[in-house]
């Protein structure tokens, strides 16, 4: 059931995105939801099915890790109480799934520190109040019908709603989640996806937008209220929640660079996205634009590049790029490249897949677009981004490729991270690397090059043996490094490579101090 529910709401997720409003237009709640419950559904898939405790941990599990935005950290707290109420059952009954509703419900209130009517939250109460009847289905039935009649009454507790006029967007996925498990035990077909016309983001002007930032955290060394507190002065619509030794965060806030430096410090960082809300807002007016210019002839080339890190995101987006948020340790799926593919209006789209373990998946997605997609085959960020800066959206995808390919090959790229176990490698130059967990590594273009130090010592290494003369050295920092960090390294990069222009820039790659290119 919870399965087909999420295929179920992945047949909406444009028309929840569209309905999208509150607290700030982010844009995203119906990927975002979609992606939560795809996560899940990885989990169930190599989980025992037979077994109830191990069911109820994948969908728990399953939905904090894979938890986007707002909506997608609330989903995951509905469905931590959903699993937490089934796991020492040996089946679900009707008296059972009445009472696994209502433990979603309180789940889901007690995650928020302020919570507020109008909202997902409203309808999981309506449907947690509904959930009675002597089945299943009409368990589900009820839970449905209580939960519309509070998703109608949204514009009325909301100005927000009532001013766009439109119904809450997360409640309205969560009931498409409720109607997939509904949908499942009936036997109904998937519906086909409705067309949208409307985007609720038309009415709101940008200027009170910041970004919408989260983390994924482990080994944390305070609890979670601690963290909560700590995150709390930074911005509002705060979610902080864990399990399984994992603390997910999610704010909107207009310092991202400090709120995650601050947090990195308590903890392993394992994710962070951070989305400019006024970049995406006007990412979503250009789609209500595309819609009304749909009769007009296609740019001849559009964009679609996988990157992580919000500062690399901002640049491949000001470069004309579709993104897809993914890279080391989060690879996209061939679904998740096709979808972008397509929602770029152009006659054909290039990829950039800018890992060398996206690139299979890249190369899938252009088979099954039956030849409206052209991938350049670049394996770091830094390829990409010299391929991004020759993209001309008037030019034919076929008469660009050789000179993006060109380009993505003069740039050397260098990423500093840590090690995730000990080993002794041996480099490509024959040197030997006997290198401890936790170690500082560095990487130019993909290999293993350098160990030890700190991270700064190493982007001075890696620099000083490949530096040849080169213009231009770029330098984005990774989450847990602060302006100050990154003003210090360019000071010591300027000094040791006088004749060089260095940029520096916040919103790196997760998982690495720094990513450096050589242009």
């Amino acid at each position: 059931m919870l399965r087909y529910a999420t295929d179920w709401l992945g047949v909406y997720r444009e028309e929840v995105n569209a309905l999208n409003v509150y607290p700030v237009p982010d844009g995203d709640t119906g990927t975002n939801m979609h992606l939560t419950m795809q996560s899940v559904r990885r989990e169930l898939d190599t989980c025992d099915e037979n077994s109830m405790p191990s069911v109820a941990r994948a969908i728990s599990y399953g939905a904090l890790l894979g938890a986007r935005g707002n909506s997608g950290v609330i989903l995951s707290q509905l469905l931590k109480g959903f699993a937490e109420t089934i796991k020492d059952s040996a089946e679900v009954d009707a008296a059972l799934l009445a009472r696994a509703f209502q433990a979603a419900q309180k789940s889901g209130y007690g995650a928020v520190m302020k919570p507020v009517e109008g909202t997902i939250l409203t309808v999981a109460r309506g449907v947690a109040e509904g959930a009675r009847g002597q089945s299943v289905d009409m368990v589900l039935e009820n839970a449905l019908f209580k939960g519309q009649e509070l998703l109608d009454q949204t514009p009325e507790m909301l100005p927000a709603l009532k001013q766009a006029g439109v119904i809450d967007s997360g409640g309205q996925g969560y009931l498409y989640i409720v109607q997939g498990m509904l949908a499942e035990l009936r036997g109904d077909a998937l519906p086909e996806a409705p067309e949208i016309t409307h985007y609720a983001q038309q009415q709101f002007e940008n200027e009170e937008f910041g970004f919408c930032t989260e983390f994924l955290m482990s080994g944390a060394t305070k609890p979670i209220e601690e963290i909560r507190e700590l995150v709390s002065p930074y911005g509002d619509s705060l979610l902080v929640v864990g399990a399984e030794g994992y603390v997910k965060g999610h704010i909107h806030t207009n310092e991202p660079d400090e709120l995650l430096a601050t947090v990195g410090r308590h903890g392993k960082m394992l994710k962070t996205k951070v989305e400019d809300m006024s970049e995406q807002h006007t990412e979503i007016l250009g789609m209500v634009g595309a819609m009304a210019r749909a009769e007009e002839e296609l740019a001849p080339s559009g964009l679609v590049a996988v990157a992580n890190g919000y500062g690399l995101v901002k640049l491949f987006r000001s470069l004309g790029a579709r993104i897809v948020s993914g890279g080391q340790t989060a690879n996209p799926s061939v679904q998740d490249i096709v979808d972008a593919v397509r929602s770029v209006s152009a006659e054909r789209v290039i990829v950039l897949p800018n890992n060398k373990n996206v690139l299979m998946a890249a190369e899938k997605a252009m088979e099954l677009m039956e030849g409206r997609a052209v991938v350049i085959p670049t394996r770091t960020l830094g390829q990409g981004i010299g391929a991004a800066l020759a993209f001309q959206p008037d030019v034919a995808a076929e008469e660009l490729k050789e000179a993006m390919t060109q380009a993505a090959q003069a740039i050397t790229t260098f990423e500093v991270t840590r090690a995730s176990r000990t080993t002794n490698i041996t480099t490509k130059n024959g040197d030997t690397l006997d290198i401890a967990e936790g170690d500082v590594i560095g990487l130019q273009d993909d290999e293993l090059v350098q160990a030890g130090g700190s991270p700064e010592d190493s982007v001075l290494k890696m620099l000083g043996a490949a530096y040849a003369g080169q213009e231009i050295i770029t330098v984005f920092g990774g989450p847990q490094k602060t302006q100050e960090d990154l003003e210090a390294l360019a000071g010591r990069i300027g000094q040791e490579f006088s004749m060089a222009e260095v940029e520096v820039h916040a919103g790196g790659p997760d998982l690495y101090d720094y990513l450096v290119t050589l242009e």
